[in-house]
Order: C-alpha cells, then structure tokens, then sequence
C-alpha cells in the first residue's frame, strides 16, 4: 500500500560559520514512518507560492515543537525561552495556513499546537506558571511527567484517553481559537490537546515522539486520515 506523503517542519539553527540550517530530531521522522507515512521534510520557503506548491504534494502535515510562539501572546517572555526564528514562524504559518483553510489533515505538537490555536485567533500564556497557578510544566525548571485527561467524546480521548505524558513547555494556551475546541488537560487544568471538531487538526502540548515508548496512535492517526483524505 502506498504510504501517504506526511510533511515535518524543522528548527532553524545557526551554524558556527554563521549561516543557518534547518534540523530535525529523528524521533519525528520514525514515529512518521512506524505509523505507514512517508516522512518529508518541509523547507522552509519564503512566498505563499512555493508554500501553497509545496503543501499540495503532501498528504498531511506535523507541525514540530520549537521556541516561543509571540503570535496572540499574553503577558512578557520570560528569560527561559527564546524567540522563534522569523523566518520559521513565517514558513510554518504559511505552511500549516494551508492545510487549516483546506481542513487537510494535520499534527501540532507543543509549537504546532499553540501556532495553530494562535493562527485560530486564540491566545497564549508567555509564561503559564507566573499567570496562573499552574504545577511546573517546563523540563528546564525541573518538571518531569503529569497526567493528562482526555475531555469525553473527543477525537484525542479516542486515541489516547488517560495517561502521563512529558513536560517540556513554559508557554500554554489561554483561549482556543475559532473552530478549536479542549480535549485534554492536565490535573491544574492546563490544556495540553486541542483539535477541530471535524478532526482535520489534532494538536498537542506534550511531545508523543520522545515518550517511553512513543505515543504512536497520534500519528497513525494522522497517517489514516491523510490516506482517508487522499
């Protein structure tokens, strides 16, 4: 069987001879092809053309964990968190847009999620833990694993339901974009998964690619609908 064409965005990294390059963990790429997708790597491309070319040679999309997303912020940065590349924001954007406005099947992962809420309108705690009071979600101030819960009737709570997941954010979302709606959160009431109500975008705060093991159901999820789709 055909294995459906799954893009992965990348980070965007300087080089020591101060070019810029684009990495990827290999985790996103197993995951992608353990669930019977073809990984390929998105470019980082700089007009809505080549954005829109290249989105149509994919079946589905996941959008990877990166920095900080400034889009609908709330609140200042803290100093334990950087920017994010402009012009990754600028290639994602472009990218996820795409397959957001055609409802193609689509993976947000901590970054992906919060881009996508954010892209939706939505808004975002700069820092979750000073805005509210939220348990440690960040592995650098020394958080580790939490529960999550899955909202009932939801695609997430199909896939995953109740488990313990890692900890590796300092930004969270505070509303939900138009069109998204909560399906997970964590024992603060942290929301750690949103998707569309027709199940088009599936995002998550949690990284499923380095888990013991991996969360793999979200992305043979991801990989079944973009066959479906296609």
């Amino acid at each position: 069987m055909t294995r459906p064409r799954i893009g992965i965005t990348t980070s965007l990294n300087a080089t020591e001879r101060g070019g810029r390059e684009q990495r990827l963990d290999l985790a996103y790429v197993r995951a992608v092809e353990r669930a019977g997708g073809l990984p390929l790597i998105v470019p980082m491309v700089a007009t809505d053309e080549a954005a829109d070319a290249f989105a149509s040679l994919l079946d589905g999309l996941v959008v990877t964990g990166g920095p900080a997303v400034t889009r609908g912020l709330v609140g200042d940065l803290p100093d334990d968190i950087d920017d994010t590349d402009p012009d990754r924001v600028a290639s994602d954007t472009r990218v996820l847009s795409a397959f957001l406005v055609a409802r193609r099947p689509a993976l947000g992962i901590c970054y992906g999620m919060q881009l996508a809420n954010a892209l939706r309108g939505g808004t975002l705690y700069a820092d979750v833990e000073r805005q509210r009071d939220a348990d440690v979600h960040s592995s650098g101030r020394g958080g580790t694993t939490h529960a999550v819960e899955a909202v009932p009737g939801t695609r997430f709570a199909r896939l995953a339901g109740a488990l313990e997941v890692n900890t590796r954010h300092v930004q969270a979302v505070e509303t939900v974009g138009d069109g998204l709606v909560v399906s997970a959160h964590a024992p603060d009431g942290v929301i750690e998964a949103i998707e569309t109500a027709d199940g088009s975008f599936v995002g998550v705060q949690f990284h499923p690619e380095a888990m013991e093991p991996p969360l793999d159901a979200l992305f043979r999820d991801l990989v079944a609908r973009a066959r479906e789709a296609g």
